[in-house]
């Protein structure tokens, strides 16, 4: 089965290619000659998701998929949320956007937080929706250089690495787009076995 990701993270298409397995061949938006930046204005991460998604069917008619993540971090009232990546700003800076969540949370004793994805789907024209959680911890220093984002300061629980400390397939054990894309996964392959495709 072939999907598209409506994506150019390679970092994020390096994972899902290795959390989906060989069964799936995975095209990002460069594959399919889409250059330019999807919006992503909806006040919800399912919304954002949505809306990726169906860009790309509509441009495509091809069955894709899109993914949101946001870091909810309790003391900030669930903030940075859906407005993670560009926390500091439109150019998605990560190391901006570490810096200003340290900063707000600088006296904070409470520094429990989650990270939260959600994959859209649209398969065959019909839209699916799966979530995926890790609960963890923000640190008051970055620690590791392996992934993206805000991994350098979160401590999921039950761990004593950040998610960039830990390699990939440790990650993918116990991440928030591993639990989404676990669900995307079973998913996917109880649909081929009913549909024989």
């Amino acid at each position: 089965m072939t999907l598209v990701f409506a994506s150019n993270n390679q970092y994020k298409k390096r994972e899902i290619n290795s959390l989906l397995g060989n069964s799936f061949t995975i095209l990002s938006l460069h594959d399919i000659n889409i250059i330019e930046d999807i919006p992503e204005e909806e006040a919800e991460i399912e919304g954002n998701a949505l809306a990726k998604a169906r860009f790309v069917h509509k441009a495509t008619g091809l069955n894709v998929f899109a993914d949101d993540t946001g870091l909810e971090i309790a003391a900030l009232n669930g903030l940075p949320g859906v407005h993670s990546a560009r926390f500091a700003g439109e150019n998605k800076d990560s190391s901006a956007n570490i810096e200003k969540v340290l900063s707000m949370l600088e006296n904070a004793k409470n520094r429990e937080a989650r990270f939260r994805t959600v994959i859209a789907l649209i398969l065959d024209k019909k839209e699916y929706l799966f979530e995926g959680i890790v609960n963890g911890t923000i640190l008051r220093e970055k620690k590791g250089t392996k992934g993206f984002g805000y991994d350098p300061v979160f401590v999921p629980v039950g761990k004593n690495q950040t998610f960039a400390e830990m390699e990939l397939s440790e990650k993918n054990r116990v991440s928030h787009r591993a639990r989404a894309f676990e669900k995307l996964k079973e998913f996917l392959y109880q649909y081929q076995l009913l549909n024989n495709k």
